[in-house]
């Protein structure tokens, strides 16, 4: 079992300490992990820090990178429905800073979920429902009144928000580089996230050229019934060969996880389809980003099989 210990450093300007974690057991290989993990600085830095103006939804975003690597590229990752960034796949997460990136999991508006909105009679009257719902969401474009999603609790505003937070006030993390004046610097920036949070990372992904998009079992949008929404199937800013999909076969909605991924052109190389046995007391719609026996799979999707720190 791959198992890690992590330290956690504390920077003055965060405003929720993390402890140290000491829970896990030590594996056959916890002198390496641990050395390679020891220098992990996690915090937590509430939205509204960033910007006043953010009331809803203010638990922390998650930050974690390797204070002694330069990393030049940054994960930013959306959790799903009911989805609290603290509690994020810690596992992949520190894997992820082991290939050199810097991590953000990101806090947004995460209810209700698009699935819980754009049905029934919402959908019979809009077939357009979802990729409104997803705007507003994503962008702050005021489209619809089923949510109350505002300008500035839109993922893009929360994210730029909080980079130039942490430019300003962590200097030591370099986070100019992932800036392209007052918008985020796209180009070193995967963007990645889990169910509802993987269907953002694909809608962010077909608006904005991105260096790579990973849905994990991301969302089964609706135009009509049994009809998949327009969006999956509209033109994409960033390449095909810079998707990635992930779902597991026994999910309730992997057949139709499936067709989205072929509307949206991911390459069939670059969707993988999980089959190994669920944890005991788990569920399926998880399995991508918490078991760690697809870390081989996550080094695929992060940097092509070769570490970028190397």
């Amino acid at each position: 079992m791959y198992k890690i210990t992590t330290a956690f450093l504390m920077l003055p300007f965060v405003l929720i300490c993390m402890q140290c974690s000491s829970g896990n057991q030590p594996s056959s290989d916890s002198k390496t992990t641990n050395e390679a993990t020891s220098a992990i600085k996690e915090f937590l830095i509430k939205p509204s820090t960033t910007d006043r103006s953010i009331t809803t939804t203010d638990v922390g975003h998650l930050i974690m990178y390797d204070a002694t690597v330069q990393a030049s590229k940054l994960l930013l990752f959306l959790p799903g429905t009911n989805g609290i960034p603290e509690r994020g796949p810690k596992r992949l997460f520190e894997f992820a800073v082991q290939q050199g990136y810097k991590v953000i999991n990101l806090s947004y508006i995460n209810q209700p979920a698009v699935a819980r909105i754009c049905k029934d009679e919402n959908l019979k009257h809009d077939i357009d429902c979802t990729n409104k719902f997803r705007t507003q969401r994503v962008f702050g474009t005021q489209l619809t009144s089923l949510i109350p999603d505002k300008p500035q609790d839109a993922i893009i505003h929360r994210f730029t928000k909080l980079l130039h937070y942490l430019k300003e006030n962590d200097k030591k993390g370099n986070w100019d580089l992932h800036l392209k004046g007052e918008t985020p610097n796209w180009e070193n920036i995967t963007v990645a996230g889990q169910s509802q949070g993987g269907g953002m990372s694909a809608f962010i992904a077909k608006k904005i050229k991105v260096d790579r998009i990973i849905t994990f079992s991301g969302g089964w949008d609706f135009s009509k019934v049994n009809e998949i929404a327009h969006w999956y199937t509209s033109e994409s800013i960033t390449p095909s060969d810079r998707w990635y999909g992930v779902y597991h076969t026994k999910e309730p909605r992997a057949s139709v996880i499936a067709k989205t991924y072929a509307a949206m052109n991911i390459p069939p190389r670059h969707i993988f389809p999980l089959d190994r046995a669920i944890r005991t007391g788990k569920k399926a719609h998880g399995e991508g980003i918490r078991n760690t026996v697809y870390k081989d799979l996550w080094m695929k999707l992060l940097s092509g099989n070769k570490p970028i720190n190397q």
